[in-house]
């Protein structure tokens, strides 16, 4: 079924045709949450809490790209989460060792397909690479991640932000000279090919 009779049908109400848009967008907008927000859990509420709404505000929904149209329901939602921060932060409850330390990398969250000093090596470039982003301004992390991770191009993305074409590439262009800049300190991480030059 193509997906411009799914949202008619959920329009009309149709949970099983909601539920399949639902299965072909999950993973794009958990993991807008989780470059924007950080972590798993919350990105794993903000993609719920984006699907509960996106289903009772289909009525909204006028057309063009329904990613990009999903994605803004997620990127303000994870907006609001982030301001939510500000005014009261969280003490994380990462897992610590037999000594009180934080456990950077607990053994259930490797894939057991791994070795070992593999890895840590890809738990520490995810790390340099979401701590990056997590420096850039919120403005710019959210273009980024629109188009650089989820892939959507310039129109889709500033739908999705309701902001100009213009003003996507423009804080994309500069979020990206940030990062860059950033994953500098982290060159030692980055697959050969990725390394940036100039020490």
């Amino acid at each position: 079924m193509e997906e411009s009779e799914l949202i008619r049908f959920a329009r009309e109400g149709d949970l099983e045709a909601f539920n399949r848009l639902v299965l072909t967008y999950q993973d794009a907008v958990y993991n807008q949450g989780l470059r924007l927000l950080g972590e798993s859990a919350a990105a794993a509420d903000a993609a719920q809490d984006a699907f509960i709404s996106a289903f009772r505000n289909l009525k909204s929904y006028r057309g063009g790209s329904f990613k990009a149209w999903l994605l803004r329901i997620a990127t303000n939602l994870c907006y609001d989460e982030l301001r939510r921060r500000k005014r009261r932060p969280a003490i994380p409850l990462e897992p610590v060792d037999d000594e009180g330390e934080e456990v950077e990398s607990p053994r259930w969250s490797i894939d057991p397909g791994e070795r070992p000093e593999e890895a840590m090596e890809r738990v520490e470039l995810e790390q340099a690479i979401q701590h990056c982003l997590d420096n850039l301004p919120v403005d710019f992390r959210a273009v980024v991640v629109l188009v650089d991770v989820q892939g959507l191009d310039y129109t889709e993305a500033a739908q999705a932000v309701g902001k100009p074409v213009g003003t996507i590439k423009s804080r994309l262009a500069r979020a990206r000279l940030r990062l860059q800049d950033c994953l500098r300190g982290f060159r030692e991480l980055l697959p050969v090919e990725f390394r940036l030059g100039g020490g």
